[in-house]
């Protein structure tokens, strides 16, 4: 799949930004660039794991085997209403004016052992999943999703 988006590409609506978090911390709006979230704390680490997408899929997992956990304790950045686990790398999503093109599953988070036990294998592959950024912008609480 292509890495720079095409013109008049098609889209379909997908979904909607639950919400947004920089280094754990809720915010109404993210800004990204080619290095990933700007201010994250891996915020230019590496280029093709520099967001993390979560759905609220994720947390239902949690939550149905009595684990509560708030929202980006799973180190997202972007929670949204959709689950794009099923997507191929490669595929893109666009969000705002923001696009992002999907480039590797969620990998097990040791840390999360901290918040229990269990929930690193519950949620070894439904803990999200790492985009690169393809078009820099802006993304804002509740921005709708849309699959390329």
């Amino acid at each position: 799949m292509s890495h720079f988006p095409i013109a008049n590409q098609s889209k379909e609506l997908v979904g909607n930004i639950l919400d947004l978090f920089i280094s754990k911390k809720a915010t109404s709006k993210i800004l990204l660039d080619k290095n990933g979230v700007i201010g994250d704390k891996f915020y230019a680490k590496d280029e093709d794991r520099s967001v993390l997408i979560s759905t609220i899929e994720s947390y239902q997992i949690a939550q149905d085997n009595h684990i509560e956990l708030a929202y980006g304790l799973l180190g997202e950045n972007i929670l949204m209403d959709y689950n794009p686990y099923h997507l191929t790398i490669g595929r893109q999503i666009q969000i705002g004016e923001v696009i992002l093109e999907i480039n590797q599953t969620g990998t097990l988070c040791k840390s999360l052992t901290k918040i229990d036990n269990k929930l690193p294998k519950l949620l070894k592959d439904d803990r999200g999943i790492f985009a690169k950024v393809i078009k820099a912008g802006e993304i804002k609480y509740r921005d709708r999703v849309y699959i390329l």
